[in-house]
């Protein structure tokens, strides 16, 4: 019988995992019939205001994820935590033979090494700002619990470390200098804190310890707002676990509370769920929160399947690398023409784009994103102009690279260049805006020939443009046309059409 509940409690699990993931593989399937939701969204879809705006256009942001974990770096005295350990962040939950003995209590203690000498969050902004960064995601406590801000409601924090100063600040402070709008990071499940539960709490005792929790939570994100009132949001995480998800009363009044207590906040849609435990999207398939917070090192392949929902793409370099990971042999990393790639894929579909760093243990990126926010950031010097403030472009889809648009603009990111030279534009034939002058963004002065070529074939419902590239130019990377958008001079000749 308990091997048959265990099957059981893994089956359903597993499916809704499975229902949970669905919805980021593909297009979203929305209920059939109505619910009558009281826990449903606090603001309308799509806001209009001053900061969901600012939100539309970043374009490109940088997530940094730096705690405790970095001194570790997925490792310990030379054993890697690779095959014990989810991700570097996760370090924490390390099991098996491969673990240190005692090892939650080793991790538990690291606080007390925490001193990164070489820190400064100055230097981290003007790295962002010069890689082309328009927001900032910042880790203020992970999974582990350990506060990096000097926190009133626990002891578990910056201020008992040797470093002692407010790291948290020193981000916000920074960053806003730079002109970068910060967003928190929150994790709501905590490994080592004695009140919180994973599952539902059942017994009289139970409950009072989890309000108790829920208790410290909202002390916590209060003071935060309290404490750095320049944020713009909030990045929710870790509440996915059954006691959160049936505080739904809770959960609602705390988010309610936030907005009043600071207008404008955009808080993403993992915060919390419906009366009826659906998280991200209510019972009715609507968005819970400002944006679709689910793109998580994955990427909708059609426009269609956002259903007109903000959102944001965050990414990791190496494959599940949030934290600092010492060892990245024998990994595939992403390299720049990658994230080039999945950035213009991301804001060809009105998203933003959002790339991971995990300091390590003193504070200092990895090598190698160092190289890569250089790059990008040499990049975007170039060609920000078809990353920001752009939208979406309903034209057939393109296989030399992404569409964007803005005002009368039309953008192509050319990632496949073709060995003819020639850039064949499928344009509906009945479209009022077609392509009238070419250029290239900052890499060559000429402009480019535009030719109208109306191949004929039958019964196709698109014209042709074609834009010659020239010969000589031969970029290192991904390179943007620009094209300034027009009536057509000539339209397509109709002929007979064969009859079948």
């Amino acid at each position: 019988m308990k091997i048959f509940k265990l099957f059981t409690s893994v089956f359903f699990l597993i499916l809704w995992t499975s229902s949970l993931h669905a919805q980021w593989t593909g297009p979203k399937v929305k209920p059939k019939e109505k619910k009558e939701i009281r826990y449903g969204s606090l603001t309308p879809k799509n806001r209009s205001d001053t900061d969901m705006a600012a939100f539309r256009n970043y374009g490109l942001g940088q997530f940094i994820h730096w705690g405790l974990y970095a001194i570790p770096g997925n490792e310990w005295e030379g054993v890697s935590a690779r095959n014990g350990a989810a991700a570097s962040e996760w370090i924490r939950t390390w099991g098996g033979q491969t673990a240190p003995k005692n090892w939650k209590d080793i991790y538990d203690n690291l606080y007390k090494k925490f001193n990164p000498q070489t820190f400064d969050a100055k230097a981290w902004a003007q790295q962002a700002k010069y890689m082309g960064a328009k927001y900032m995601i910042f880790t203020t406590k992970h999974h582990d619990g350990f506060a990096l801000w000097p926190t009133k409601f626990s002891n578990y924090n910056i201020t008992k470390s040797p470093y002692k100063k407010d790291i948290v600040k020193e981000v916000v402070d920074a960053y806003t200098e730079e002109g970068i709008d910060v967003y928190l990071y929150f994790s709501v499940l905590e490994w080592n804190n004695s009140d919180y539960f994973s599952v539902e709490p059942k017994t009289e005792a139970e409950k009072k310890k989890y309000e108790k929790f829920l208790s410290y939570t909202k002390n916590q994100l209060l003071e935060l707002l309290e404490n750095y009132p320049k944020i713009k949001g909030f990045w929710f995480d870790g509440t996915w676990d059954q006691s959160w998800v049936k505080a739904y009363d809770f959960t609602y009044n705390l988010e309610k509370e936030l907005r009043e207590k600071h207008p404008g906040l955009i808080i993403g849609s993992r915060f919390r769920n419906d009366e009826f435990g659906k998280r991200h999207f209510d019972s009715n398939g609507d968005i819970l929160g400002d944006y679709e917070q689910g793109w998580e090192r994955k990427l909708p392949q059609a426009f269609e399947w956002l259903d007109g929902n903000d959102w944001d793409a965050v990414m990791t370099i190496p494959p599940n690398g949030w934290g600092y990971m010492k060892d990245w042999t024998g990994l595939y990393t992403k390299t720049t023409d990658d994230l080039l790639d999945m950035l213009m894929h991301t804001v060809s579909m009105n998203g933003n784009f959002v790339l991971n760093f995990g300091p390590d243990g003193n504070g200092l990126m990895h090598p190698e994103e160092d190289i890569i926010a250089k790059e990008v950031g040499d990049w975007m010097k170039v060609n920000s102009e078809a990353v920001y403030g752009v939208r979406h472009v309903d034209l057939p889809k393109s296989n030399y690279g992404y569409y964007t648009k803005k005002d009368q603009n039309l953008y192509l990111t050319v990632f496949n260049r073709p060995i003819n030279n020639i850039i064949r534009l499928a344009i509906p034939k009945n479209s009022n805006e077609v392509p009238v002058t070419a250029s290239i963004l900052g890499g060559y002065e000429s402009e480019l020939v535009v030719k109208h070529s109306d191949i004929g074939l039958d019964l196709d419902k698109n014209t042709y443009y074609d834009i010659l590239l020239p010969k000589e130019f031969s970029p290192e990377r991904a390179f943007v046309i620009k094209m300034k958008m027009g009536m057509p001079i000539s339209k397509s000749d109709k002929l007979m059409d064969a009859k079948m």
